[in-house]
This record gives C-alpha cells, structure tokens and sequence, in this order.
C-alpha cells in the first residue's frame, strides 16, 4: 500500500486549473489552438507581449500567419493588433522555420 502511495505521488499532479495571461487556461493545447497544421507547427507558447509562434511557412497554407493570430488572439477574445517577424537565433538547427510575436489589443 505504501509502495502506491509513492508511485502515486511521483506520477505528478493531475490535470491543472492554471490560467494564462490573458484569461487562457494552460491544459489548452496550444498547437491546435493556432489553427495551423501541425507538421507545421514547432512552439507556440504565451508570453508578456502576447504570443510567439514558430513555425514552417512551406508547411501551412497562405495566409497562415493572419490564421494563427486571429485564433491565438481569440482564444483571449481580443483582436490582432500586430504581428512582428523576428530573426532565429540558430537558422540552421531548423531550416525555413519562421518566428513571429502576435500582440493582441
């Protein structure tokens, strides 16, 4: 009975009731949540200025960028009110990925 007590309580805690900036809450898969597919998809995650997303552009369909924003914006039921390409610091550990912010209003 011991033994289960302590398999238990090293197998982690249980599903999260944490919210995100922006009211989200974190068991939301956010892969799905950008509406990309996920081949193309390689982080999406939260942060102060609103969202950062990297992905493959050859792997999603045109406007994908636009798509991503208005869903990861919407899951805070805000607007888009811009979206900044950025440089990758190491191209070459992932060719033609792309790395923007989108900062929602």
């Amino acid at each position: 009975m011991t033994l289960v007590l302590i398999l238990a309580a090293a197998c982690g805690r249980g599903p999260t009731d944490d919210i995100l900036p922006g009211g989200v809450p974190a068991r939301t898969d956010l892969h799905d949540a950008s509406g990309l597919p996920s081949p193309a998809v390689r982080t999406v995650n939260r942060n102060d200025a609103g969202w950062r997303l990297i992905y493959h552009p050859g792997r999603a369909p045109a406007g994908s960028e636009q798509q991503a924003a208005r869903a990861l914006c919407g899951l805070e039921r805000r607007r888009v009110a811009q979206i900044v390409r950025l440089p990758l610091e190491a191209p070459q550990d992932d060719p033609g990925a792309a790395k923007i912010d989108i900062i929602c209003a």
